[in-house]
């Protein structure tokens, strides 16, 4: 896999060095960001390589002064997925969101939720060089299952004591539902949502309230939104303001 934005690549080096094959960098560049990059990769041990412009074009056009190539980012397992301190686990399944774009911003907000993200082994979108970099690097952080069934994969966290909240424009207003404890969320792709027997496996089908023309959000501001009232229910519903 071929990085070419500066950010996925410094979290590619901080946290899994010895799979970075080399860091190519533009011999022309002075600036503090690259700087920065090359000292961090002395730093890790990472081989690092200058090369000019052109050759820099040649991996990837849209580069930013860096190219580095490494192994794939890969899959965790399912159980690895649900591991973390038991009533306050939170999962993202997504349900078809083929667009790597909106799979990275979606691993960019459990990273900012400490939430694990897990996709059907079809009907999503890869683990790639769009998604690590939608993600701005926190790809590298949050932990991706594959499942071969999302349904059974439901089925299966229901009995380990997680409730499974689908989001739905059908379904009754999220801030109405309980989001503490063991939760995983689920998410369809725009425009089709969930499959049926998806939506079937869930314990709630739940909506975000929509003021405006638009009937719903976008598949990563809808996680963002879903996963921050749970963080809210969980940690600051109970405090009094000052």
């Amino acid at each position: 896999m071929i990085l070419s934005r500066l950010h996925p690549i410094e979290e590619a080096v901080r946290s899994r060095p010895a799979e970075i094959e080399w860091v190519l960098v533009d011999s022309s560049r002075r600036d503090r960001r690259v700087g920065e990059l090359t000292r961090l990769c002395r730093d890790r041990r990472v081989p690092l390589r200058y090369g000019d412009r052109e050759a820099l074009d040649r991996l990837a056009r849209d580069n930013q002064g860096a190219v580095a190539r490494l192994a794939a980012r890969g899959y965790v397992t399912p159980e690895e997925a649900l591991e973390g301190e038991k009533g306050r686990r939170l999962v993202i399944a997504l349900d078809g969101v083929e667009d790597p774009q909106n799979l990275g911003a979606v691993i960019r907000v459990a990273d900012g939720v400490g939430a694990a993200v897990v996709v059907p082994e079809r009907r999503s979108a890869p683990l790639s060089e769009a998604v690590a970099r939608s993600s701005a690097g926190a790809i590298e952080r949050v932990p991706v299952a594959r499942v071969v069934n999302l349904r059974r994969f439901l089925d299966s966290v229901k009995e380990q004591g997680f409730r499974v909240i689908g989001l739905e424009a059908a379904g009754t207003e999220l801030y109405g539902v309980d989001l503490t404890g063991d939760l995983v969320l689920v998410l369809g792709a725009e425009g089709r949502g969930m499959r049926r027997l998806v939506a079937e496996g869930c314990d709630v089908l739940a909506r975000l309230p929509m003021s405006g023309e638009l009937a719903s959000l976008n598949v990563a501001a809808a996680a963002a939104a879903a996963s921050y009232e749970a963080i809210r229910q969980r940690d600051f519903s109970g405090r009094r303001k000052d």
